[in-house]
């Protein structure tokens, strides 16, 4: 039953009529999906908007750099020395990189090689050896020493940043080469003798390696003695490793006596290796009298006793002394490699 005054034909006619109406209402799908994406491009334009205002607005306190890990340099710094106990220490000069060129190095030679050194002196005559420590940080005092006498020793640090170079140039001149070798002092670490060192709680293994590779580092070496090392140079054990390896490899080993204590003598006779000890450390006070004075003492134990070791490092004072001193004193004794004097005790 239809409402009074209207039939179901008109009914359906307005419902078709209202519903069309609604239809054309509604915005097609394509045009939502239009009015979206543009209300989402116009929110990321209001972002970086915003991100550029914080930017330019804020105070400007510099870039922000994320740190970078240095890569290895090596040290520049001449390590400290150790000198005999009772004996004033000097202290090193600053280290120089500038100067006198030192020639490029030839081909590395053999360890132990000893061809091409020094005829040996006289019997009977007196003779002296002088060796200049902490060689390899300094191109121009190398060169002057280099040039002052071909009997000099020099005793290179293994790492130094010019060791290659002056162990070429000294071999080329004539001068004998040896390993500076950093051991253990009583006051480490306190006191670091630098890279390549050997420490008294370091296992066989890993001392050996470290020696062996120390030795590989300075070419034309013939033999080797201690920088630092007053407490290594105390330990037995550690001593008959060193010296089994030195043995085998045709090195000898002066001792630089920096402890009254020292066990080297006893552990290079147990084992037959040619050893000798320092006798007179030479600049412990830089006055150029004072060296003067420790030179002559050197040239009057060869005297008394046939031979003596003297040990200097590369102060000009050192280098300044030696070329006024040495034609005086071999006047009296011979100025001779360090080789020279070891011997096997028996």
């Amino acid at each position: 039953m239809t409402a009074p005054g209207k039939s179901p034909r008109r009914i359906k006619t307005a419902a078709v009529k209202q519903a069309k109406k609604e239809k054309e209402k509604k915005p097609p799908r394509s045009r939502l999906l239009v009015k979206s994406a543009g209300a989402t491009i116009l929110l990321a334009i209001l972002v970086l908007a915003g991100g550029l205002a914080v930017i330019y607005l804020a105070p400007d306190h510099g870039p922000v750099v994320k740190p970078v890990q240095p890569a290895h340099v090596p040290a520049t710094k001449i390590p400290v020395f150790e000198v005999y106990p009772g004996e004033k220490q000097a202290l090193p000069s600053p280290p120089t990189h500038t100067g006198d060129a030192v020639p490029a190095p030839s081909p590395p030679a053999g360890v132990g090689d000893t061809a091409d050194l020094p005829s040996p002196p006289a019997v009977g005559q007196p003779r002296i050896a002088i060796i200049i420590d902490d060689i390899g940080y300094d191109r121009k005092i190398a060169n002057r020493l280099i040039t002052t006498d071909p009997a000099l020793t020099l005793s290179i640090l293994p790492e130094s940043p010019f060791r290659r170079e002056i162990a070429a140039a000294a071999r080329e001149a004539g001068l004998e080469v040896m390993l500076h070798l950093p051991m253990e002092p009583e006051e480490y670490p306190h006191v670091d003798p630098g890279p390549g060192v050997l420490l008294t709680g370091m296992a066989p293994d890993a001392l050996i390696g470290q020696l062996e590779a120390d030795i590989a580092d300075i070419p034309y070496i013939t033999g080797v003695n201690n920088h630092m090392g007053s407490k290594l140079t105390t330990e037995s054990v550690q001593l008959y490793q060193i010296f089994t390896v030195l043995k085998k490899k045709n090195l000898f080993f002066i001792d630089s006596r920096t402890t009254e204590n020292s066990l080297c003598r006893p552990s290079a006779k147990k084992l037959q290796l040619p050893f000798a000890e320092r006798d007179v450390f030479l600049d412990n006070t830089l006055s150029e009298a004072d060296i003067t004075r420790q030179v002559n003492q050197l040239a009057d134990t060869a005297v008394r006793h046939g031979k003596a070791i003297g040990i200097g490092h590369p102060h000009p004072e050192t280098c300044r002394v030696l070329a006024d001193q040495l034609p005086l004193i071999k006047q009296r004794v011979q100025l001779v490699p360090a080789s020279m004097l070891v011997t096997i005790s028996d």
